[in-house]
């Protein structure tokens, strides 16, 4: 059974910093395109970022230069480091990989 468990969220200061890790279980991450999205009530999922099996990432325009999508095949885990936060990055951060979602993790970026 394929499960993704995010780490890591929280409430930063804009400006800030933070980390998401995703734990894969039941799956070789390093074997699968993975991918991050995140969402804000009342509006749609929004891909974040995403890590293809031979190491290509793409952003969304909104957060080009301030995230970096990462593997760490060891650990069996993707992570997604996230610089100079802003107010509108706060959402609900997913793990994603074909038809297999993570719960999802609060990330509050607020001063």
């Amino acid at each position: 059974q394929v499960q993704l468990v995010e780490s890591g969220g929280g409430l930063v200061q804009p400006g800030g910093s933070l980390r998401l890790s995703c734990a894969a279980s039941g799956i070789r991450s390093r074997f699968v395109p993975m991918n991050w999205y995140r969402q804000v009530p009342g509006k749609q999922r929004e891909l974040v970022a995403s890590i293809t099996t031979g190491g290509s990432t793409d952003y969304a325009d909104s957060v080009k230069g301030r995230f970096t999508i990462s593997r760490d095949n060891a650990k069996n885990t993707v992570s997604l480091h996230m610089t100079d936060l802003k107010p509108e990055d706060t959402a609900a951060y997913y793990c994603n990989t074909w038809n297999f979602w993570g719960q999802g993790i609060q990330v509050t970026v607020s001063s």
